[in-house]
């Protein structure tokens, strides 16, 4: 009987700790509504020094623009270079707060924060 308690036990601690690292995985890939933006590390790179090296000012609005959030309508959305990388150029973006925001440009639709 111990013997079996320590087997669930053990089982269950194994499936937390696989929900969390399944949660945590998640959190860092996920957009809005669901979407799945993966941006390698290299191409963050880029993204950041394009920031600095092109003098981009943020843009300022009364709301904070942050994901999930819709993207007033008199912000004008900046198209993606094509050496962000391939998984983001059907995206626009905004320059707020320090950060790059990819925006869906159907929506309007801040689906990822590039810090």
């Amino acid at each position: 009987m111990k013997k079996l308690f320590m087997i669930a036990a053990a089982a269950s601690l194994v499936a937390t700790m696989a929900s969390a690292q399944t949660t945590i995985t998640t959190e860092t890939t996920t957009g809005a509504a669901g979407t799945a933006v993966r941006i390698e590390p290299e191409y963050r790179t880029r993204i950041k020094s394009y920031v600095t090296e092109h003098k981009i000012r943020p843009v300022e609005t009364r709301e904070r623009i942050v994901v999930g959030a819709k993207v007033p309508t008199d912000v004008e959305l900046e198209a993606v270079p094509s050496d962000w990388g391939p998984s983001v150029t059907k995206y626009r973006y905004v320059y707020s707060n320090n950060r790059v925001m990819l925006v869906d440009p159907a929506t309007r639709t801040v689906v990822h924060e590039i810090d």
